[in-house]
């Protein structure tokens, strides 16, 4: 069995993180021991990085679980599971740095559920999107159900899984699974500059994106308008926002469209 350690690839460069799934001969299948390499490098972002981009080696993001590896449950071990799926999906989500997904070739199933978890994604020409759960007798079980219908809508989420449709590159952006689409083979400098653009942002602005909105969107109107007045109020009252309000009034800031 090939050294699980090789099947991710992390590399620092001053603020950003580059983190590589590493099976392109597997079309970057995630087993466990993958998935929880994932958890250890998200959970330990080293000191002075700012933003993180995944992406992967070969053709292919990642075509989902690694059916070679899968194993009977029973239903308290597969509750387990897919609960080892959402605590690692969750620490990317809601960790302590914003990640941009490169996508290109397969984006299926468990993969798409590990895109749906960052908060940019850039797609290549190539990239395709699927959930062949619904063909194959099973469910999402890595939080597809709770971040999918979020991106693109409850209904087109089921017409994936009822009809087993294969979403394209460019359908993708317009129905929200990435934000931008890419010549192939660009999307990993597309993403780079995207993260360190995301990187010159203030900390407090970054962890609001992060840890804030998504729960402002979960809440009832009244809740979140008053969590985004405490956020706002914490945000703007801190240095670094202060210093670059006088920066833009001084003249010396970029305005919009710069």
């Amino acid at each position: 069995m090939p050294d699980p350690s090789a099947w991710l690839n992390v590399e620092q460069q001053d603020e950003l993180l580059i983190v590589t799934i590493n099976r392109p001969e597997k079309r970057n299948a995630i087993n466990d021991a993958l998935l929880l390499q994932l958890e250890t490098v998200f959970t330990t972002i080293p000191n002075g990085v700012k933003t993180a981009v995944l992406c992967a080696e070969g053709p292919h993001f990642s075509a989902g679980l690694d059916l070679s590896e899968l194993q009977e449950r029973d239903i308290v071990a597969g509750l387990h599971h897919s609960r080892m799926w959402h605590r690692v999906l969750d620490r990317i989500q809601f960790g302590t740095v914003p990640v941009v997904a490169v996508l290109k070739g397969a984006c299926v199933g468990g993969g798409l559920e590990i895109a749906s978890a960052c908060h940019i994604r850039v797609a290549e020409q190539s990239t395709f999107y699927a959930l062949p759960e619904g063909q194959r007798g099973i469910f999402v079980g890595g939080g597809a159900s709770v971040r999918l219908p979020k991106l693109i809508g409850t209904s087109r989420m089921a017409d994936m899984m009822y009809t087993g449709r294969v979403i394209s590159a460019d359908e993708g952006v317009w129905m929200g699974l990435s934000q931008y689409v890419v010549m192939d083979n660009d999307g990993l400098a597309k993403g780079i500059e995207l993260a360190k653009r995301i990187a010159q942002n203030a900390p407090m602005t970054n962890y609001a994106l992060m840890h804030v909105l998504p729960r402002i969107a979960d809440s009832s109107q009244s809740e979140g308008l008053l969590m985004e007045s405490l956020m706002a109020t914490i945000a703007q009252s801190s240095t670094e926002a202060k210093d670059r309000l006088r920066d833009f009034l001084a003249g010396r800031a970029k305005k919009v469209g710069e």
